[in-house]
This record gives structure tokens, C-alpha cells and sequence, in this order.
């Protein structure tokens, strides 16, 4: 068992943090988690806070109560907090990045021309990577958490990581980008463009694969690529800066999870792999966790109480409350139900307890703070939603 967290000691993290990189699987409650964090450290600390979502659901949107969200920034409002029993101490802002937006800032950045870019920018092949192929937005969500890191515009960024079957193909992506300039495939794409007589001794497979694949198919990949990787050293310098600033003292990470079967392993292999790269892991959040005090309750009514509850109390009950009396068979059968699912209550907080033993064995060598978020029904919609989860949060 880790040791017991107390509020001064969630505040220190987020007090050192300049970065705070919140990981985990979809659906675990990463995007409201992110704003919960983000929420507690502007309630508490005197700091401008920015919470920096790549969540495509737009749900932060909805949950901070922001009338529109985009790749420009937006202040939360000091009423929000009020109306949520608050008093902020600092500030609040919140942004969900663009991936077109973003890429199409990329490409005139780092574009050798104008020209260039508009090349880039035309092709089709661009469009449908930018909007469709999946890392484009894990490199983008690098390449945003960089720039707000370098603006030196907030005190404390909290990055909310796209939902991925795969929870750290973002922390890759810088990697990855540069390995693709490296790649055999990209010079066997540009070499035609680059060479004069291999673009001759290529041009009858292009003009056959056109015919195939559609119009201007093959050279419209040739065409886009070849331009691409004018923006090589761009590309490559950043990637290289972004990384850096992963590994930086102040930038930390979170692992948000529930405790279902699949989250929590997923969140295991996560913590495992933060570790072995040499990330500064901060916090394991267990979300949406089953009250321990319940589930001891409930085995204790269990242990004590089963024998004081029968039929006779129940037709006392319905004869109070002017009902008609249910029968002994009635009764008999509301009560086996009612311990099955006691029961029920009283297991799965077992294998809860379990796993979150399991996790925080995991996350022991880090030092990281092991915090739960108990069950709570429905979604959380509004800001007041927010700020209570945040000061929920607690340790082991």
C-alpha cells in the first residue's frame, strides 16, 4: 500500500510542474481529468493554467461550459468558478487543437518558400493525410504542447493526449517523423523527382500506374513527398526540440485509468514503458473507483445484519408507509436480491483494490503520487462537475 496523499502534496506536483502530460487508454475520463487538474491547480495556486486538449470529442468544450473551443485560446471565466463554491486564485484557459489548422501553420513555417508551401497546401495527397490518417494528430498535439511550452505565456500546461488504441503513439511522434525522413520509402518516392535519369527510366511505370490507380495517382504521392521533404531540417530540428522538452525536469506525466480489466492493463503497460524511457512520472489516477467505505459497509451489513432482516420488517415497512403487504415469498425474494447485489458490490471492490495494488507495485520505483477519483453516475457536464472532481482526488 502507497502512502496516504494529502492535498498539499497533489498541489506541490502541479506547483512544479510547467508541463503536465495526462496519458491513458479512451473512455478512461482522461479529457475530464486533464480539466479537473488544470481546474484545482488555477483554484489553488496562483498561476495561469492552460489545459491544452487533442481530444476530437470536443467534450472539455461542453464540461467547461465555452461556447466554442478551438486553436485558439479561450479564458474560462471567474464566474464559472463562483457559480462552482470557488474562489480561483489564478487563471484558467483551455484550447483544442486544429489538426488542419495546425499542419497548414506547420507547412508555411517551415516551407523554404511561399511558393513551396502553396505546392503543399494544394496537393491532395496533403488533405487527406492531415484530416484522415491517424498520427497526423499525434505529431500535431507535440508540436502545439512545444509551442505553448516555449511562448512562456502559462505557468502550467496540462496536455490531454489523444484517445489511441496505443497510448503513447503522441510521446512517438516526434520520433517517428524524424524516422520517416530517414526512411527507404520516402527515397524511393523522391528519387525520380531528384534525378534526371531515373525520372526518364521511371516515367512509362508512372504513366501505367496512373492509368490504374486513377488520374495523376503515383505522381500526385511523388509530387507531394518530393516537396515535403524540402522541409526536412525543419522537421527534424523541431522533432528533436519536442523530445527535449519531453525529458525536461519540469514536464511530467499522469496515467489516468479506470479499473476494468482492459484500462488497467493498458495503464500497466504504460507506466512500465514511461519508466524504461525515462519520463518523469508524477501520478497514477485511478478513476471512477467503487468507495472502499462502501464496499466495507456493505461487508460488514453482510456479516451482521442479514439475520435482523427479514420478511416481517419488510411488511412493517410497506404497513407504515399505508402500502399493501407483500407476501413472505414477495419479501423472500427482495431480500436475496438485494444480498446478491451486496455481494456483487463487496467482489468487485475486491478485484478493484486488487489491481490498484497491482498498478501502484508498478509505479513504486517512480516515486509517483497514487490517486483515485471515486464512481460518480453521469457524465460530468458543467463546471462545478470539474472542480469537484478535482478536489476529490486523494491517495492510497
Amino acid at each position: 500500500m502507497t502512502q496516504q496523499l494529502d492535498s498539499s502534496q497533489l498541489l506541490s506536483m502541479l506547483d512544479s510542474s510547467k508541463l503536465l502530460v495526462v496519458c491513458g487508454s479512451g473512455g478512461v475520463g482522461k479529457t475530464t481529468m486533464s480539466a479537473a487538474l488544470g481546474a484545482l491547480a488555477a483554484t489553488h495556486l496562483h498561476k495561469k493554467v492552460l489545459v491544452l486538449t487533442v481530444d476530437p470529442a470536443r467534450r472539455l468544450a461542453d464540461a467547461l461550459g465555452l461556447q466554442a473551443i478551438g486553436n485558439a485560446v479561450v479564458q474560462v471565466d471567474a464566474k464559472a468558478f463562483n457559480e462552482a463554491g470557488v474562489v480561483p486564485q489564478g487563471q484558467l484557459f483551455a484550447a483544442m487543437i486544429d489538426t488542419k489548422a495546425s499542419w497548414d501553420d506547420l507547412i508555411h513555417r517551415h516551407a523554404p518558400t511561399p511558393a513551396i508551401a502553396q505546392r503543399v497546401l494544394a496537393n491532395a495527397l496533403y488533405t487527406n493525410l492531415t484530416e484522415r490518417f491517424v498520427h497526423s494528430h499525434d505529431y500535431i498535439a507535440m508540436e502545439r504542447l512545444y509551442d505553448v511550452y516555449q511562448s512562456g505565456a502559462y505557468d502550467l500546461v496540462v496536455v490531454d493526449t489523444p484517445p489511441s488504441r496505443n497510448a503513447l503513439d503522441v510521446l512517438d511522434a516526434p520520433k517517428r517523423m524524424r524516422d520517416f525522413f530517414d526512411s527507404r520509402l520516402l527515397q524511393l518516392l523522391t528519387t525520380p523527382a531528384q534525378s534526371r535519369v531515373v525520372s526518364l527510366m521511371s516515367k512509362p511505370f508512372f504513366q501505367v500506374a496512373d492509368r490504374i490507380l486513377g488520374a495523376r495517382f503515383l505522381s500526385s504521392i511523388t509530387e507531394f513527398f518530393t516537396l515535403f521533404r524540402t522541409m526536412e531540417k525543419g522537421f527534424v530540428e523541431r522533432a528533436n526540440k519536442v523530445e527535449s522538452v519531453l525529458r525536461n525536469t519540469e514536464t511530467r506525466f499522469a496515467v489516468v485509468t479506470t479499473l476494468e480489466v482492459a484500462p488497467a492493463f493498458e495503464a500497466e503497460y504504460l507506466l512500465t514503458e514511461l519508466q524504461s524511457r525515462s519520463f518523469s512520472l508524477a501520478a497514477l489516477i485511478a478513476n471512477r473507483v467503487l468507495p472502499l467505505s462502501l464496499a466495507n459497509q456493505t461487508s460488514a451489513a453482510l456479516a451482521n445484519d442479514r439475520s435482523l432482516v427479514g420478511p416481517e420488517m419488510l411488511q412493517a415497512a410497506a404497513a407504515a408507509a399505508g402500502l399493501p403487504a407483500p407476501s413472505t415469498a414477495q419479501c423472500e425474494r427482495v431480500l436475496a436480491t438485494l444480498w446478491r447485489a451486496a455481494q456483487d458490490v463487496v467482489a468487485a471492490s475486491a478485484v478493484e483494490q486488487s489491481r490498484l495494488d497491482k498498478l501502484s507495485h508498478s509505479c513504486s520505483k517512480s516515486g509517483a503520487n497514487v490517486l483515485t477519483a471515486q464512481y460518480v453516475s453521469g457524465e460530468i457536464t458543467d463546471m462545478k462537475g470539474i472542480v469537484a472532481l478535482g478536489e476529490s482526488l486523494s491517495g492510497r
